[in-house]
């Protein structure tokens, strides 16, 4: 126990430094106040017992002073005063004290008061440390949460990635393109980490669509396109009775990703900001995912002519500032695009 001792006279600070001492402590001796105040940032004590009359700077001033630092706040301070008036202790009270010895110093009822407020301290540390343990326990426990919500959010995309062998990498594209567009447009990390890892699951709806549908490599007639719309839908309910704020934001994402900012897509012709916005920004990364990539039903677009579709589409299709983002972040898309997309159309982007 490290014990602050303060006051101007000399012999009773040597009295005082010697009752510590009895108690197995140690005394950390000033004998002015100004010589505190030189090392306040320094000070390192566990009690402050300060002397009330002092020339120049009142104990009370220095235990104001004191406690304007955060370090010192919740330390127990006494204040050492042989006058007796109600209104000296209420100052000292206000100033943040929490007991009193009068002088002349009687050293029975010191070392009682010493023992008293060093069980007071060992109290308050241990509970700082249980806090401590607490606060580590529940990260430990939100982490191992987490974890588990993003290795159930992989095994459904790798259930999904079954039917359709390019699901894999084009959602592991679409993810990389949101995160890099959420990141142009200004959300902070942890959001953009958040739709990165939602976003695979855009498709997961199409678990429910016949393979007659979903693997036909010519157009779509009205009706079987209708009924692929149905995905979205599909994938909404699949994920959204979970309690994991990460699969809420992937049924988000899932439902409202075919959405238009006209109100002219679907399922439910959601319009402007009635969109979710990382729906919004799945959207536009599903859709350059879409056009730059060989389906069986089309070939592949170029870079340039894709990126200039999408320009043309701002107000449209496309939340206008999402495009913007998404113009702001193509260094980085066309990056991902050169590392993870079809071999056969890489050159492509190479040359835009």
């Amino acid at each position: 126990m490290r014990i602050l001792l303060v006051d101007d006279n000399r012999t009773t600070l040597r009295y005082m430094t010697k009752l510590v001492r009895t108690l197995d402590a140690v005394a950390l001796a000033y004998d002015s106040p100004d010589s505190v105040l030189s090392d306040i940032s320094r000070l390192d004590f566990d009690i402050g017992i300060i002397d009330f009359q002092m020339p120049f700077c009142s104990g009370v001033e220095l235990l104001s002073q004191l406690t304007k630092l955060e370090k010192y706040r919740d330390k127990p301070f006494v204040i050492v005063t042989a006058d007796l008036d109600p209104s000296t202790r209420m100052e000292a009270l206000n100033a943040g004290a929490i007991d009193f010895l009068t002088k002349p110093i009687n050293p029975l009822e010191f070392q009682a008061r010493m023992r008293n407020l060093s069980a007071l301290v060992d109290a308050r540390n241990k509970l700082a440390d249980k806090t401590e343990w607490l606060r580590n326990e529940v990260d430990k426990a939100l982490k191992e949460m987490r974890e588990r919500e993003e290795e159930i959010i992989n095994r459904l995309t790798i259930a999904a990635s079954y039917k359709d062998h390019d699901t894999a990498q084009h959602t592991r594209r679409v993810s990389e393109y949101s995160e890099a567009i959420a990141e142009a447009y200004g959300l902070d990390p942890e959001r953009c980490r958040d739709i990165r890892l939602a976003s695979p699951m855009h498709d997961i709806g199409k678990v429910g669509i016949p393979d007659i549908i979903l693997l036909k490599t010519g157009k779509l007639t009205e009706q079987e396109f209708a009924t692929m719309q149905r995905h979205a839908l599909i994938g909404r309910d699949i994920l959204a009775e979970s309690s994991s704020s990460l699969l809420q934001l992937a049924a988000e994402i899932a439902g409202s990703h075919h959405e238009r900012w006209d109100g002219m897509g679907y399922p439910l012709r959601l319009s402007g900001t009635a969109i979710p916005l990382a729906g919004r920004i799945v959207a536009l990364a599903d859709n350059f995912d879409a056009l730059t990539t060989t389906r069986p039903y089309k070939v592949a677009w170029d870079v340039e002519t894709t990126i200039e579709h999408i320009n043309e589409r701002a107000g449209t299709q496309f939340d206008p500032d999402i495009v913007a983002a998404f113009n702001k972040a193509l260094p980085r898309i066309l990056a991902v695009r050169e590392a993870h997309g079809p071999q056969e159309n890489r050159a492509r982007a190479m040359s835009a």
